[in-house]
């Protein structure tokens, strides 16, 4: 059998399928290179979603204008989650920290306790 990375002749296991680490880890780096890439992207956002609600929320609950955390990178169409509560109101999650739309376009950040 040959390595199906370098193609160089396996010694060892009938199941081996790479002749050493860095075979292994080149072929399954080019074989989810697409895939990396996009959850990449969207764990950056979400973890910089993230930093932005813990930085403007010191206190558990705050009530931050949508235009300031605009202005400081927030990506609205990223979350984690959205729970819809029984009187209707909508909160989108980024792991524990929590935001509904309110009116005047503000917005009001929870952390979730539980």
């Amino acid at each position: 059998m040959n390595c199906l990375e370098c193609g160089e002749k396996i010694i060892g296991r009938a199941d081996k399928k790479f002749c050493n680490d860095a075979c292994r880890n080149a072929y399954n780096n080019k074989q989810n290179k697409d895939s990396s890439n996009l959850m990449r992207n969207v764990n950056n956002k979400l973890r910089k979603n993230y930093r932005i609600l813990l930085e403007l929320n010191t206190d558990g609950k705050a009530k931050i204008a949508k235009s300031r955390m605009n202005g400081l990178g927030f990506d609205f169409e990223y979350f984690t989650n959205l729970k819809v509560y029984k009187n209707g109101s909508e909160y989108r999650f980024i792991y524990d920290y929590g935001y509904k739309f309110l009116e005047d376009d503000y917005v009001l950040i929870v952390k979730n306790q539980a």
